[in-house]
């Protein structure tokens, strides 16, 4: 299937969820926000929340600052 994941075009397997996508994106563990066709995915969620084709995901990195 195909996704947008950060505005560009992505392909998954069919039946992949959010957390599929963030052992593929070697993201597993990292401090991330997830956002799926606009609304944002709780992380107690993400394993849970399947992905379609079509689907837009936006996956921002949390940056530590001062």
């Amino acid at each position: 299937m195909h996704i947008q994941l950060n505005g560009e075009s992505f392909e998954l397997p069919d039946g992949q969820t959010v957390a599929d996508l963030l052992v593929r994106l070697d993201l597993v563990g990292r401090r991330v926000a997830v956002e799926l066709n606009l609304d944002i995915v709780p992380r107690s969620q993400h394993a849970s929340t399947s992905l379609a084709e079509g689907d837009q995901v936006e996956v921002v990195h949390a940056i530590g600052g001062g």
